[in-house]
């Protein structure tokens, strides 16, 4: 029997470290080759670590939010065979792992879990009215999308913490927890007095970092223009209902994409990214769109490449990819970098306006709402159109006024006659 100590892999893409974002395994699991062991997150986008030979996991470095650097050994196997490491040279390893910031209640230590061999898990524990439930972020979601609430679900682990055999356990006791509606004249409602602390760590904290560094840097101004889109609905319901076989239908994003091949043509200094440090502004003639997507793991901005050299049904069927891919969690570093501006749009959610962050190190960034029919007075008429609102924000240390402004008003001139879109 030896041991061998795998070391974080070099990730690419200049990646020095990376944060744990999940442990697949624990201490006493028997892995496989090539199994998932590890999540991290980069800057650029969250890979997952395979095994690297098959063994028992003896030790491992971090826990979730822990910046770990590439080289450094994050996790330990007892193997058959020599391995890569003496047993004596492999205890460090153990001794790197930070201490845990909850305190365990005082009880002999429980067995570590081996998939091969099930350990008894320690008989559950009652939560007194108004204490924490201690769960990870990954029950706790799991609780969510059962519509469970952890309060009333007992936990097994110290200090009462709720493992996910204790949720599978009160499922499947038929306990939801959820709180159900009551009918009018029903049962008092109850005050609560509950706080869940939430630790900001992966994708939440690289979103935090790049808003905090984006909105202390930048000297954001805003301009908004709202845009007549009868005629560019009337464009879009004729060009789906006689798409091309296997062609995507067309949302708005996809004229838009394209009005903004025109204009930034026409404004390049709008298409560009600015290096703070060396005082440079780099100009692209390439127009790479990042399109702002929510996910349920957070927000991520996967880019649709070389949008000037795609028609509308091909830009429509490359952001459909790239997003998709992003929201299935599997969208690599090459769809998630390299963006020269961003588009946001909020959807069915709508709103008048917003003011959205740029998307540093671009320059400027387009916010879209969702288009609404309304009473507008044409020549003295009033009539019903179809109308859309725009927010933008523009970095003013390198975009004038002026320059953020005449964008938008080329997008707002393009997409209401379309037909110059194509033009």
């Amino acid at each position: 029997m030896g041991t061998f100590e795998f070391k974080l892999p070099d990730i690419g893409e200049g990646v020095v470290e990376g944060e744990v974002v999940e442990w697949m395994v624990a201490v006493g699991d028997v892995v496989k080759e090539d199994d998932p062991i590890l999540s991290v997150m980069t800057d650029k986008a969250t890979v997952e670590i395979p095994a690297p030979c098959d063994g028992t996991v003896k030790s491992i470095v971090g826990e979730a939010g822990d910046i770990l650097p590439v080289g450094a050994v994050c996790i330990v196997f007892d193997v058959e065979g020599d391995g890569n490491a003496s047993a004596a040279e492999a205890e460090p390893a153990k001794e790197e792992k930070p201490a845990k910031k909850e305190t365990p209640a005082p009880a002999p230590a429980k067995p570590a879990p081996v998939k091969t061999a099930p350990v008894e898990a320690a008989a559950p524990v009652a939560r007194a009215s108004g204490t924490k439930a201690l769960a990870s972020p990954a029950v706790r979601q799991r609780a969510r999308a059962a519509n469970v609430d952890l309060q009333l679900v007992a936990g097994s682990g110290p200090a009462g913490r709720i493992s996910h055999a204790d949720l599978d356990r009160h499922i499947a006791g038929g306990a939801s927890g959820a709180t159900s509606a009551r009918p009018m004249g029903g049962a008092p409602r109850v005050a609560r007095t509950g706080t869940e602390d939430i630790k900001v760590i992966g994708l939440r904290r690289k979103i935090a970092d790049g808003m905090m560094a984006s909105y202390s840097t930048i000297p954001h101004f805003s301009y908004f223009e709202e845009v007549d889109v009868t005629e560019l609905e009337s464009l879009r319901q004729h060009l789906n209902a006689t798409r091309p076989e296997g062609a995507p239908k067309l949302t708005y994003l996809p004229f838009i994409m394209q009005a903004l091949v025109k204009a930034l043509g026409e404004r390049p200094e709008c298409n560009a990214v600015y290096d703070d440090e060396a005082n440079i502004v780099t100009r692209h003639e390439a127009i790479h769109l990042g399109i702002a997507t929510q996910t349920d793991r957070g927000l991520y901005v996967p880019v649709v490449k070389h949008v000037e050299a795609m028609d509308i049904w091909g830009s429509a069927q490359e952001m459909m990819r790239v997003t998709q891919a992003t929201r299935d969690g599997k969208a690599g570093v090459e769809d998630l970098s390299g963006s020269t501006f961003t588009i946001t749009s909020l959807g069915r959610l709508g709103g008048l306006g917003a003011t959205p962050i740029i998307n540093k190190p671009e320059v400027g960034i387009l916010g879209v709402h969702n288009a609404k029919d309304r009473a507008v007075v044409i020549n003295g008429q009033v009539v019903i159109r179809r109308i859309m609102n725009l927010s933008s924000s523009w970095d003013h240390r390198v975009v004038d006024g002026h320059d953020g402004a005449t964008l938008v008003q080329l997008v707002k001139s393009y997409l209401e006659h379309p037909a110059t879109i194509f033009m």
